[in-house]
């Protein structure tokens, strides 16, 4: 099993800048890709960014040039460095990995962090 834990959520100004952070416990040898999306009220939940096990990074367009994700595998650790933060960056941000079990692959999700941007 792959148990995931975020932390850094929090209230910030528009303009302002926060940097979540995602730790794996369990099998973390069996990861792979690791992200992150978001889930604004009212609406489905989407991709973020993600980032594989070597390095290899996707974000969505609309964050580009404003989020880093980046990892460390020493760490188990995911992170993403939020800048330039608007309203419509409201949203709780859930940490995502995919790992492979006796079963197959397969993902877990954590249990979220609100980010919420004032304007």
């Amino acid at each position: 099993q792959v148990q995931l834990v975020e932390s850094g959520g929090g209230l910030v100004q528009a303009g302002g800048s926060l940097r979540l952070s995602c730790v794996a416990s369990g099998n973390t040898f069996s990861i792979h890709d690791m992200g992150w999306y978001r889930q604004a009220p009212g609406k489905q939940r989407e991709l973020v960014a993600t980032i594989t096990a070597y390095g290899s990074i996707n974000y969505a367009d609309s964050v580009k040039g404003r989020f880093t994700i980046a990892r460390d595998n020493a760490t188990n650790t995911v992170y993403l460095q939020m800048n330039s933060l608007k309203s419509e960056d409201t949203a709780v941000y859930y940490c995502n990995a995919d790992w492979s079990s006796v079963g197959g692959d397969l993902e877990v999700w954590g249990q979220g962090t609100l980010v919420t941007v004032s304007s």
